[in-house]
Formats: structure tokens, C-alpha cells, sequence
């Protein structure tokens, strides 16, 4: 399995630091979760019911003709590959590395290209894979040209899978209303936006042939009843203006991250309202130089770079603007980030020693 952000436990036992003395940084999950609202028995006692108007709330939300619930978006990277003859699949690189291992493991065969390259591939590709806005670099597709690609793609039997687990606070990039398009399929995470990780749901919008082989080989009750009745009053009409709201403040939080970073050396290559992307030669040394502080942010080996999660509180922004300042910090005169390398798959990422 691929290492991801979030994995407090082992930072903790490797540098010696209990877990609830950390700033974790490391996952690019929004740090306030959305209010959880009490639940009626029947979410937890009876088997989820499919029919109680999830799907119907997550078209109303993001502006799209269907959606199918899925156990986080992660349980569909992993079956999608399955639903399409062996062929040739362009991955956008780097990029969050499971959609690689998913074509990979299915048989397909793989091209990482750089977003620069895409246009020069795209008529050699049966599928292409990308992630708007990317992650971890923040890059951003334009929707005409997505458009674009994907009718390019449709008129050989191809087909574009974009994944827009970062969308929420950017939603006129979306293409959720054309996801009923032969030959497109959109991923939206639930966790990220709202802070609620383990929740554990997703949605895949596609055309209603495509979602009813999905859910033919995702099998019944995929989501469980409690996150079906959470995901129904966040998502739902009375939940708006809090979606709203939340959405400006992350994107305020974002630009201040940002910001902290620059002032310190530290201009980002990338972000979205979520994190941001610093590249620099000695991102493995300030990974290390932060953690034995107790702050966990995500580290890539290739190319050699720090993904920073938003801070929970203000004393969080404090306890990362006083590490950052540290004349003992790597690089800690006029830090640069590197702007050189080779553009790479995410999977080549590394947390612990």
C-alpha cells in the first residue's frame, strides 16, 4: 500500500512525541469538521436504505445529472480501472499516487505526463486521469479545455476521469454539470471540504450507464447508514449558507497559509484553499526539522517537496510561524525552493526513515 498524510501514530512512536502533542499538517483535510447532528437509531440499526434522496442531494449540490454514493472516493479509484478494456492510460504526474496503482494493478498501461504534455498525448490515450485542482501541486484545468479533451477522447470510444477531490471552494472549475457526457466521469470527496475524514464518503458523477456498472461491482450497502444521514443534512438545501461560509473562510485560510510560508522563505509552487505545495532541495531535512518539534507536514520524495495543511487554530499558526522562524530551521536564510527536477509520480513520497 501507497503512504499517505495522516499518519499521526508513527510519527509519534518514531520521534518519541505522544499524538496529541502534534500539529498535524500533513492530510490537506479542511481542520474545523462540519457539526455532526444527532442521528436516529434506524442509521445505525437497520441496513442502509438507497432510496433516502443522498444521490439526489449531491447533484442538487454540486450541479450535476447523477451521482452514485461510494465509500470515499478511494473505493472508486479502485474499481473504476476494472470497468474498462486493458489500454492505454495517461496519468497526470505528480499527482495522488492511487489512481496510478489502481490503472496498474487492473492491467492497463501506463504514461505519466506533465500537464505540458498532455495535449501532444492525448490522441495515443484510452483513458486519461487527472486531478483538477491537483494535488499535491494545486495546479488547475481549465473546464473548456477539459471539455475539450474529453470530446477529443469520446470520439474514439476514450474517456477522461477527473478527480475533484479539492473542488469545493473552486466550483467553477467543475465539470459536475457535464458529468453526464459519454466518456466523462468526475470524482467528488465528501471528508476534505468538510472536515470529516472518517466518514468515509464519496460520490462518483457519470453518465447512468457507467454508475450502474459501478454499482453492480461495488455491491449493496457500500455506504453505511450513519454517513448516508450525515452526507444527506450537510449536503442538503438547509445546509447552503454554512457551505458558504465555510468555503470563504478556507479560502481566506489558504491565502494566509500561503502568505506564512512566502514570508519565511517558503514561496509555494502551488495550493488550494486546502494546502500548499513548497518544492525545494532540503524538503526531506525541514520534514525532519519540523516533526521533532511535533508539526507533521506531508513529504515527496520526487520531486523533493512539503505539502502544508491548514492549522486548526490560532495557536496552531502561531506554533508554525515560531518553527518556521527558527534561525536553526534548514535553509533557514532566504530559503528557496528548488525549481528544477523531473516531473515524477507521487507514489515515489516518503513520511518516516
Amino acid at each position: 500500500m501507497l503512504e499517505h498524510g495522516g499518519r499521526l501514530r508513527v510519527a509519534a512512536r518514531y520521534y518519541g512525541i505522544p499524538p496529541g502533542d502534534w500539529l498535524d499538517l500533513s492530510t490537506g483535510i479542511a481542520p474545523e469538521p462540519w457539526p455532526v447532528p444527532s442521528m436516529s437509531s434506524d442509521a445505525w440499526a437497520r441496513l442502509p436504505e438507497e432510496d433516502d434522496g443522498l444521490a439526489e442531494a449531491a447533484c442538487a449540490c454540486y450541479g450535476a445529472a447523477q451521482a452514485l454514493p461510494v465509500a470515499g472516493s478511494q473505493a472508486a479509484i479502485q474499481a473504476l480501472p476494472a470497468l474498462f478494456a486493458a489500454g492505454r492510460v495517461g496519468v497526470l504526474a505528480p499527482s495522488y499516487a492511487e489512481h496510478a496503482q489502481a490503472w496498474r494493478r487492473a492491467g492497463h498501461r501506463l504514461l505519466h505526463l506533465a500537464a505540458g504534455d498532455i495535449e501532444a498525448r492525448l490522441d495515443e490515450l484510452d483513458v486519461l486521469v487527472l486531478a483538477n485542482p491537483n494535488n499535491p501541486t494545486g495546479e488547475r484545468f481549465e473546464p473548456s479545455r477539459l471539455l475539450d479533451w474529453q470530446a477529443r477522447l469520446a470520439r474514439h470510444g476514450g474517456c477522461l476521469l477527473v478527480d475533484e477531490a479539492f473542488m469545493d471552494c473552486t466550483p467553477e472549475y467543475s465539470l459536475a454539470a457535464h458529468s453526464q457526457r459519454p466518456g466523462l466521469v468526475v470524482l467528488r470527496s465528501f471528508g476534505k471540504f468538510f472536515g470529516l475524514a472518517g466518514v468515509r464518503l464519496g460520490f462518483v458523477l457519470a453518465e447512468a450507464g457507467m454508475l450502474a456498472r459501478l454499482h453492480e461491482r461495488l455491491g449493496p450497502w457500500t455506504v453505511s447508514g450513519p454517513a448516508r444521514a450525515l452526507g444527506l443534512q450537510a449536503l442538503g438545501p438547509a445546509g447552503g449558507a454554512a457551505r458558504e461560509r465555510r468555503a470563504g473562510q478556507l479560502r481566506a485560510a489558504g491565502k494566509r497559509l500561503a502568505a506564512l510560508l512566502d514570508a519565511h522563505g517558503l514561496a509555494p509552487a502551488g495550493g488550494t484553499a486546502l494546502f500548499q505545495w513548497v518544492r525545494m532541495p532540503d524538503a526531506a531535512r525541514l520534514h525532519d526539522f519540523l516533526a521533532r518539534q511535533g508539526i507533521l507536514v506531508r513529504l515527496f520524495e520526487t520531486p523533493a517537496s512539503l505539502r502544508f495543511g491548514l492549522p486548526a487554530d490560532e495557536r496552531g499558526w502561531q506554533r508554525l510561524a515560531q518553527a518556521l522562524a527558527d534561525p536553526a530551521r534548514p535553509g533557514g536564510n532566504g530559503l528557496v525552493r528548488d525549481r528544477a527536477g523531473t516531473i515524477a509520480d507521487e507514489s515515489a513520497s516518503k513520511e518516516f526513515p
